[in-house]
C-alpha cells in the first residue's frame, strides 16, 4: 500500500507540475531574453542561464518551488562587467568563479547572511535596481538606433554612461519602435490592474508572454498592411538557428581561461557571488513564506546548487543565475507542488532555442523592453519611497542613500555604503535607547537599559556634569545586562566628586549581575532583592580622610553633606 500510495502522490504532483511548468516557462522565455538584452550579452547566454537555473539549480535545491535563472538585479552588474573586460569569453571565466565562491559560502554555513542586511538597504538596492533598468531600457523602448548592436558579437562592446544613453536616445527616436513599445508598456500597466484581486484561469496568464505576443502581432499588422515601416533585423530579437545537433552545440561559449590573471575578474567575481547569493536567499525566503504548506528551505544547500548552477552556466556560455521572485511566484500561483515543475520549464526553454528559434526571433526588442521597464517600475515604485518615508528618518535615509550611492558607483558599493549608513543609525538608536535621563527640578534618575557600551559614555559624562548642586541623583543599573567598565569608571568617578556639590547619590543595582563596581564604593543594605545602595556617608569618610587640614572648608562641606 505504501508503494502504490507514493505512485499515486507522483502522478498527482505531475498533474500539477507540468501546468505550472507550462506557465513558468512562458514567463520565464521573454525574461531570460530581456535580461540578457539588458546586461549587453548574447541573448543566447540569458536562454543558457534559464536552461541551467531550471534544470540544474532546481535538481540540486531543496526548495521545491524556489525557481532560478538570469536576474534583473545582476544586469548592471554584468552589463558594467563585459563592458569593463571588453570580452564576453572572459566574463564566463567570472561566472565560473563566482559560482565556486558561492559553493564555498555553501559549505561555510553563510546562509544567515542575508539576516544581517538592514530591510532599508535591500529594499533600497532592489529600487535602484529598477532605476537601472528603466533608464537602460529606454533607448531600447524609443528604438534608439545607435544602442542597438548589428549582432550579438557586437552588444560585449557597448559603453557608454547610462544617463547619457538615457538622453542621448530621445534624439534616435524609431516611430514604429516607440508605438510598439508604448503601447505594450501601457497594456502591462492595464494588464495588472485587470488582474488584481481575480482568481482563476486569468490570474494564471503570463503577462510578459502577452506583452510579447503584442509586440509581435504589432509588427506583423505594419509588415502586411504598410501602415508604418515594419522593425526588421537589429530591432528584433537574434538567436541563431542550427540545422544540425552538431551545430547547436557550437552555439554554446568556452570561457577564456587566459582571463583568470586578471585582478579585475577576481573583483566581479566576488561581486557577482555577494549579490547573486544576497537575491537568492531573499528570495528563496519570500517564497517559502508564500509556499501553501509552509516548507522550509535550507539556505546553504541553496548557496551551492546556485554555485553549481552558475559553474555550468559560465562553463557553456550562460550569464549568472539566482533565484528569482517573478518566475518563483508564478510557480506558486500556478499551483506547482514540487521542483519537478521547475525542472521541466528549463526543458521547456531548452527545446524551444532548439526547436523554434525562427518563433523567437519575431519578438521586438522594443517589447522586450518594455517588460524589464515595468519590472523596474514594479522594484521602484514611489509607493516603496513613501512608505519607507513614513517609517522615520532611520528607514528612509540608509534607503535613499543606498539608491544613490549605487547610480553613482555600482551596487557592491552602494550595499556596503548603505550598510555602513544603517549601522550609522543602529548605533544611534542603542546610544540614544541604552541610556534615560528624566529631570524634576532637583531630581534625577539615569536608567540603564540594555548594553551600555563605551559608545554611552559621552552622553553620560556630560548628563552627570550638568546635574546641578544640591541634587539628588538616583543611578538605576537594574535592567541593564552589561555596563562597560568606562561607564562603571564615569559613575564612580562622578559618586566620589558629588559630595562637594552636595549631591546625595544614590546607585541601585540588579544583586544576580556584578557589572563591576568598587566594593569601597558600594554599602550594603539589601532591599527587595535587589542592592540599593546610598553613598553619602561612605564618600563623605573617604573625603574626609583625603582632604587636607589646611582646608577646613571642604571638611565642612563633606559634614554636611552627611
Amino acid at each position: 500500500m505504501h508503494t502504490n500510495s507514493k505512485k499515486n502522490n507522483t502522478f498527482s504532483n505531475l498533474a500539477a507540475n507540468i501546468p505550472s511548468s507550462v506557465v513558468v516557462f512562458l514567463v520565464a522565455l521573454p525574461l531570460c531574453l530581456g535580461v540578457a538584452l539588458a546586461s549587453n550579452a548574447p541573448l543566447f547566454s540569458g536562454i543558457i542561464a534559464g536552461v541551467c537555473g531550471g534544470i540544474i539549480v532546481g535538481i540540486l535545491s531543496g526548495s521545491q518551488l524556489s525557481v532560478s535563472g538570469p536576474a534583473a538585479g545582476l544586469t548592471a552588474i554584468v552589463a558594467s562587467a563585459i563592458i569593463t573586460l571588453q570580452s564576453f569569453e572572459a566574463f564566463l571565466v567570472v561566472v565560473v568563479l563566482a559560482g565556486i565562491m558561492q559553493v564555498i559560502l555553501g559549505f561555510v554555513k553563510a546562509g544567515v547572511i542575508g539576516d544581517y542586511i538592514p530591510n532599508s538597504v535591500i529594499k533600497g538596492m532592489l529600487a535602484a535596481i529598477g532605476l537601472i533598468l528603466i533608464i537602460n531600457q529606454v533607448p531600447q523602448l524609443l528604438g534608439d538606433k545607435s544602442a542597438l548592436p548589428a549582432n550579438d558579437e557586437e552588444s560585449v562592446a557597448a559603453t557608454g554612461n547610462i544617463f547619457v544613453n538615457f538622453f542621448r536616445s530621445f534624439g534616435h527616436i524609431t516611430p514604429t519602435a516607440l508605438l510598439i513599445g508604448i503601447i505594450c508598456l501601457v497594456f502591462h500597466f492595464v494588464w495588472e490592474k485587470l488582474v488584481a484581486g481575480k482568481k482563476g484561469f486569468i490570474k494564471l496568464v503570463p503577462a510578459p508572454l502577452l506583452i510579447v505576443f503584442t509586440g509581435v502581432g504589432l509588427n506583423a499588422l505594419f509588415t502586411s498592411t504598410g501602415l508604418m515601416p515594419a522593425l526588421t533585423e537589429n530591432y528584433l530579437v537574434h538567436i541563431p538557428t542550427a540545422g544540425s545537433a552538431s551545430e547547436f552545440v557550437s552555439f554554446f561559449t568556452s570561457p577564456d581561461w587566459s582571463a583568470i590573471q586578471n585582478a579585475q575578474v577576481w573583483v566581479l567575481a566576488i561581486t557577482i557571488a555577494l549579490v547573486a547569493s544576497l537575491e537568492s536567499l531573499l528570495s528563496l525566503e519570500a517564497i517559502d513564506d508564500m509556499d501553501p504548506y509552509q516548507r522550509a528551505s535550507p539556505t546553504n544547500r541553496e548557496l551551492k546548487a546556485q554555485g553549481i548552477g552558475n559553474i555550468v552556466s559560465g562553463l557553456i556560455g550562460g550569464i549568472p543565475v539566482t533565484s528569482v521572485i517573478v518566475r518563483s511566484s508564478a510557480n506558486v500561483n500556478a499551483g506547482a507542488k514540487t521542483k519537478m515543475s521547475a525542472i521541466l520549464h528549463g526543458v521547456l526553454l531548452l527545446s524551444s532555442v532548439a526547436f523554434i528559434p525562427f518563433l523567437l526571433n519575431m519578438i521586438p526588442k522594443t517589447a522586450l523592453a518594455a517588460v524589464l521597464i515595468f519590472t523596474g517600475y514594479k522594484l521602484a515604485k514611489p509607493a516603496l519611497f513613501r512608505l519607507y518615508y513614513k517609517k522615520g528618518w532611520d528607514q528612509f535615509l540608509p534607503f535613499v542613500i543606498t539608491i544613490a550611492a549605487i547610480l553613482a558607483t555600482d551596487l557592491l558599493k552602494g550595499v556596503i555604503i548603505g550598510i555602513g549608513v544603517g549601522l550609522f543609525f543602529a548605533f544611534r538608536s542603542n546610544i540614544r535607547k541604552a541610556v534615560f535621563v528624566v529631570k524634576d527640578e532637583y531630581r534625577y534618575l539615569f536608567r540603564l537599559r540594555k548594553d551600555v557600551s563605551f559608545l554611552n559614555k559621552a552622553i553620560i559624562k556630560q548628563n552627570l556634569e550638568n546635574v546641578t548642586d544640591g541634587a539628588r541623583v538616583i543611578i538605576d543599573a537594574r535592567r541593564a545586562d552589561y555596563i562597560d567598565k568606562d561607564i562603571v569608571e564615569v559613575i564612580e568617578d562622578f559618586i566620589i566628586h558629588a559630595p562637594l556639590k552636595n549631591i546625595d547619590v544614590q546607585l541601585e543595582t540588579s544583586g544576580f549581575i556584578d557589572h563591576g563596581f568598587s566594593h569601597k564604593i558600594l554599602a550594603n543594605d539589601n532591599r527587595d532583592g535587589h542592592l540599593r545602595r546610598t553613598y553619602t556617608k561612605v564618600i563623605t569618610s573617604i573625603r574626609q580622610k583625603s582632604i587636607p587640614e589646611s582646608q577646613p572648608e571642604l571638611s565642612n562641606l563633606a559634614s554636611h553633606s552627611q
